[in-house]
């Protein structure tokens, strides 16, 4: 592997783990960066833009309680400036469903084509692709005051407000 191949596929991946900050943090403009201008989303519940999706799933996101989303097994072939990955994802989100509070779980696959322009690596295509999921209704351990979904949040003051 070139020093080249190894830059661009920890851009990417760098790309991957941001697009989770972004809807996790509802951070609307991180989101957009991770997506061309002229991208394509296509997710259960939207097809559309890519920056219209961070825009449709940050608004949505806000009336869940807490989200969090982790992802795993990248794996990216590179050709040129251009590149395909398939990242796997557990998406996890907690809202109020009346006196209960319930926790919906998604496993699924970004399954992305990407492109370098003006030096940078950003998604052309997603496909969401769930694998299985789940409701249940859980209690709360404790209340976690500290973890924000906007730039209060600690890992602001040392990522910065914007990346």
């Amino acid at each position: 592997m070139t020093d080249r191949e190894v830059v661009d596929r920890l851009a990417i991946t760098q790309q991957i783990y941001r697009y989770c900050r972004s809807v996790d943090r509802l951070d609307v403009p991180l989101g957009h960066r991770v997506f061309h201008p002229d991208s394509h989303a296509d997710f259960v519940i939207y097809k559309g833009s890519g920056r219209g999706w961070i825009d449709f799933v940050c608004e949505r996101h806000r009336s869940f309680l807490h989200h969090s989303h982790q992802v795993t097994n990248i794996i990216i072939d590179l050709d040129g400036d251009r590149a395909g990955s398939e990242a796997y994802v557990t998406a996890t989100l907690r809202a109020r469903d009346g006196g209960r509070i319930v926790q919906r779980q998604f496993w699924a696959r970004y399954v992305d084509r990407w492109s370098r322009r003006d030096g940078g690596w950003a998604i052309d295509e997603r496909e969401c692709v769930i694998d299985f999921d789940s409701v249940t209704d859980v209690t709360p351990m404790a209340d976690h005051e500290r973890a924000r979904r906007d730039p209060s949040d600690p890992s602001y003051a040392v990522l910065g407000e914007l990346e």
